[in-house]
């Protein structure tokens, strides 16, 4: 309950020597030492639990640990050994193709890769699979069309595969192909292309099978974290920790699940254990930059983006990480400026492509500053560069009708928004509230109930309902909309729902 889980585990392990009649009792030890990282106890805690009662977890922690030790067939029987928490024969076609791999059998080794279902959890990790596989085999040029198809889809792992394969291609001595992975970082692209010019490798390459059990298993926690509102999975990014300690990409998914738990101090600490030199560094200090905004630790969080944004060799991430924090701060003005600095240095790069969020986060923060025409400006540039973002034309659209700016053209923008995100509830907000504006309220009641069926967390789109519910006479209702919104609504915000709670809806607390 005080958030000690390595001390709690210890406790709980302690108790379950004292009983061992109670086997309940080593299971609740084995969870919270796997989800402190606690791997040794939680190891020696997975002898006194019968092997059908082992969570997914702690097989799991004992394939990896199999593995670690080039036992493959351990590994394998963990995976098909029976228990009442779910089946991890899935991954076996994992290892037995990473063990082909190893051996030099290609045929084997992708055949097996091939043959996985395409509904299997594996499914979509197959290209990611036989790109590194083929680079294992140093068949760069077979490789090449895999790399890239896996990278589309990777999300938040984008950048990390990019460097795997980078590294792959390097190491099978395809230095152009190599070149052509780092391309397409975009801002983080400068100091990995000098890392592949100069023929170094950054080090996260994946080219064994507990490596790539660790990478599987921080693709599945990012998936389950994405999709899920339970508690987050942060048992299995732990093991994907214990399987590859150098996967500084499950550092940083582990990172920011313990936050999402009040764990931050936790979370502090596991960041703080990576090494400057590592390739990811610059996501990780985002990370960390991140959480100690996020607890209101304004000063820390300055101290090491504005150190970072004076360094030498300063990247386009440094600048807009400052501009985060000063945000954050609500240092508008010095955000702006700050945004102002990395969309220089994308546009001396020649970065194009990259440009437009840069501009988004510049026009954001002048915005805030009541600079809009230099926030339009931003804008316009942005969508001269990218005409089909729904964010850039949501923006854009809203602001201009909250100033009753051309009113046509920003519902339009919107609605286009809308076509292009349909199920993104911001913008489907972003509809409903323009519809208000214009005094289609009955049209508008629906659109804001779609919003908020799709993100009932969000206060604006509660406030925003609660109101055109109140306009078209449906009072009671209304006020459930306000106390929704109440429940996460802040500052200025929260102030003005109080207010409609208290005396219905009045042009002075009215949503702008």
């Amino acid at each position: 309950m005080n958030g000690d889980h390595a001390r709690s585990a210890t406790l709980l392990a302690a108790l379950a020597d004292s009983q061992p009649d109670q086997p309940d009792l080593a299971r609740k030890a084995l969870a919270e030492a796997i989800g402190a990282g606690q791997m040794d106890l939680a190891l020696t805690l997975t002898q006194k639990v019968p092997t059908g009662k082992l969570s997914t977890e702690a097989r799991l922690l004992l394939a990896a640990d199999a593995l670690r030790h080039n036992r493959l067939d351990r590994a394998q029987g963990w995976l098909a050994a029976k228990a009442d928490n779910g089946d991890l024969s899935f991954l076996t076609p994992l290892l037995t193709a990473w063990d082909a791999a190893q051996r030099g059998d290609a045929d084997r080794a992708l055949t097996t890769i091939d043959q996985i279902p395409v509904n299997s959890l594996l499914g979509p990790l197959k290209a990611e699979e036989s790109a590194l596989i083929l680079l294992k085999l140093r068949r760069t040029a077979d490789a090449e069309p895999f790399a890239r198809r896996a990278i589309g889809s990777a999300g938040a792992r984008e950048n990390r595969l990019r460097l795997a394969f980078a590294d792959g291609f390097l190491a099978a001595g395809d230095k152009a192909r190599a070149e052509i992975m780092i391309d397409g970082m975009g801002a983080e692209a400068a100091e990995a292309r000098q890392r592949v010019l100069a023929g170094k490798l950054s080090g996260e390459a994946i080219d064994t099978p507990v490596e790539a059990m660790s990478e599987a298993l921080t693709a599945f926690s990012g998936d389950l974290t994405r999709i899920q509102r339970a508690a987050p999975p942060i048992g299995l990014v732990q093991v994907a920790r214990y399987a590859n300690p150098q996967n500084s990409s499950a550092t940083g998914l582990l990172a920011l699940l313990l936050a999402s738990q009040q764990r931050s101090g936790e979370a502090l600490a596991l960041l703080r254990t990576v090494p400057r030199g590592d390739p990811m560094a610059s996501q990780l200090r985002d990370i960390e930059v991140k959480i100690l905004s996020d607890n209101k630790r304004f000063n820390e969080a300055y101290a090491i983006a504005a150190t970072a944004a004076a360094a030498p060799g300063v990247q386009i991430s440094d600048f807009s990480r400052l501009g985060d924090v000063l945000q954050a701060m609500k240092r508008n003005n010095d955000a702006a400026n700050a945004y102002g600095r990395a969309v220089a240095l994308a546009h001396a790069q020649g970065l194009k492509t990259d440009l437009w969020p840069l501009l988004l986060l510049q026009a954001n923060a002048l915005e805030e500053a009541n600079r809009w025409p230099e926030a339009k400006q931003a804008l316009q540039e942005a969508l001269t560069i990218a005409p089909d973002q729904a964010i850039l034309l949501n923006f854009m659209g809203y602001a201009k009708m909250e100033r009753g700016e051309d009113m046509d053209s920003a519902e339009a923008m919107i609605r286009r928004a809308s076509e292009l995100a349909p199920d993104d509830a911001s913008i489907t907000d972003s509809l409903g509230w323009a519809q208000f504006k214009r005094g289609k309220v009955a049209e508008a009641i629906g659109t804001l109930q779609r919003a908020a069926e799709k993100d009932p967390d969000q206060a604006e789109i509660q406030e925003h309902l609660g109101d055109a519910l109140f306009k078209s006479g449906r009072r009671f209702e209304a006020r459930f909309a306000w106390q929704a919104a109440l429940i996460t609504a802040e500052d200025d915000v929260a102030g003005r729902i109080k207010a409609k709670l208290a005396s219905g809806l009045t042009p002075t607390n009215a949503a702008p």
